[in-house]
């Protein structure tokens, strides 16, 4: 007797998804494939396919082992179709199911493929939520009814609220909702930065590597350094890690950047989070835990737990809020072509040099250098929108649209006019000289403020509150920065202007 084909995504490789959760071990049959339009729809970096095909087939192993039955398509497979749903036409005319589960995907566009598979296959399509979060998409919807604009941190202490996530009563533990200013320490010296765990490639892993070689040698990114937790005990040992010899430290400098290091006291978890190999819950619990032991600080346990209660969770929200229609938004009307150092990393400033380097080695930047180095630079520069969200997609190794659109087009690029970020995340040099050491090995001085050995971020910062004043100067937040702006002596403006001039231009 035909039974039920249960299909699970590349971004779903929790056993307990609910496509999963009712799965009858008898007769249901749990497809999986690996396609080459979700490796190419854009050119994702090679360790980002890299790592999820191997965690693919490591969870279909596992579920084989649970005693189910998987039906799984390979990359090279000579009869793969190539696609989602042409795969899953292959899948059904085999099986021929009595209907076909699935938990709906993260991205738009796979919903919209989903949406038209029973008409086509002739099927009932059950999608069911994903309830992997803790906010539905529905719960998100009615919080943001009647807003204008929607501030993560309301949102934020609506998630601590409802699942009491450090609370006393009703009242935060510590008597403030955020430590975000205890969490903006410089890196000295003599801070000595924990190491690194590297998890090997085992058989499966190296298969994998050598078909992305084969079939993706042309994309971003290196396969040198392969290192990613692909099992969920691995994962579950990642996080251990974190928790035991990072978390300490994480609060205090996780804004902090050092040349050398790109790792720092970060957890690197988000991609294993964001693919089903932890569970949010299971890691917000271990934070919480680790505080009650007396393992992490307050300050590293709020900054954290915000990051997958709150961030994680807000820009899902937005996301499908405001889908499809979101990302053609331009507020600034940027247009600049992305320069091709963001692809080689060749450049005289050290700091995107750094961060571009790191990423195209590791498929990983911490959050400071996506928001205050990549960013800022696309942000003062007035680089294309299009452009810079397809960049972010492509480098991370945790990056899907659903996080990724929200989080670049919004925080980064203030493309939505202030829907997400209350104001433009822009910065001279002085920041990043704060945050980091990049600045001492620069060709650039970040203590000029203009000419050729001026840093870039300095005149480009007031270049772009020049250009944008009409849109910009009503901010709130913006009037300190319009008030300096209108002290200046009309050469200086000049100056700005030409040296921007000059630099643009040559990108």
């Amino acid at each position: 007797m035909p039974g039920t084909l249960r299909f699970i995504l590349g971004d779903q490789l929790d056993t307990e998804i609910s496509s999963l959760r009712d799965v009858n071990a008898s007769n249901d049959v749990v497809f999986m494939c690996e396609v080459a339009d979700e490796a190419n729809y854009v050119r994702h970096h090679k360790q980002k396919i890299a790592f999820l095909f191997s965690a693919m087939r490591h969870h279909a192993q596992a579920l084989k082992d649970r005693g189910l039955t998987v039906r799984y398509t390979k990359l090279n497979d000579p009869e793969n179709a190539g696609s989602f749903t042409d795969e899953l036409a292959r899948a059904v005319a085999e099986v021929e199911p009595e209907r076909i589960v699935v938990t709906e995907p993260g991205e738009w566009r796979v919903l919209e493929d989903m949406r038209s598979w029973e008409g086509r296959f002739g099927v009932p399509v059950d999608i069911l939520d994903d309830d992997r979060f803790y906010c539905t998409r529905q719960r998100f919807a009615d919080w943001a009814q009647g807003r204008k604009a929607l501030r993560m941190e309301f949102f934020y202490r609506e998630m601590r609220r409802e699942n009491d996530i450090l609370m006393e009563g009703d009242k935060p533990v510590g008597g403030q909702w955020n430590f975000d200013k205890d969490n903006r320490e410089t890196m000295a010296s003599e801070v000595e930065v924990p190491a690194h765990h590297v998890f090997r490639p085992d058989e499966i892993t190296y298969e994998v590597i050598e078909l992305i070689k084969t079939r993706f040698g042309n994309h971003f990114g290196s396969l040198d350094k392969f290192e990613w937790p692909v099992t969920r005990p691995e994962a579950l040992r990642a996080l251990g890690f974190f928790i035991e010899e990072r978390f300490s430290g994480y609060g205090t400098y996780q804004d902090a950047m050092k040349q050398g290091e790109p790792f720092l006291f970060h957890s690197l978890l988000s991609p294993m989070i964001n693919c089903g190999l932890l569970r949010p819950k299971e890691v917000v619990d271990a934070a919480l835990e680790a505080y009650d032991d007396g393992k992490a600080p307050l300050n590293a346990v709020e900054g954290f737990v915000r990051q997958i209660i709150g961030w994680r969770e807000y820009v899902r929200g937005i996301y499908w809020l405001k889908m499809p229609d979101y990302k053609d938004s331009n507020e600034l009307s940027a247009t600049r072509p992305l320069p091709d150092f963001y692809w080689t990393g060749e450049t005289q400033m050290n700091c995107l040099r750094q961060a571009i380097t790191e990423t195209r080695e590791n498929a990983y930047a911490h959050h400071i250098q996506r928001l205050m180095v990549t960013g800022n630079f696309a942000l003062i520069a007035g680089l294309s929108p299009a452009e810079v969200e397809e960049w972010y997609l492509i480098v991370y190794a945790d990056a899907y649209e659903w996080v990724e659109l929200p989080n670049v087009h919004g925080m980064i690029l203030y493309a939505d006019g202030g829907y997400l970020a209350s104001k433009p995340y822009a910065s001279s040099g002085a920041y990043i000289n704060k945050m980091s050491d990049y600045c001492g090995n620069c060709s650039y001085s970040v203590s000029k403020k203009n000419g050729p050995k001026a840093c870039p971020f300095n005149y480009l910062y007031w270049n772009f509150l020049i250009e944008n004043e009409e849109t910009l100067r009503s901010n709130q937040r913006m009037g300190m920065m319009y008030g300096t702006l209108n002290r200046m002596k009309p050469d200086k403006i000049d100056a700005i202007k030409e040296d921007s001039r000059r630099f643009l231009e040559s990108l």
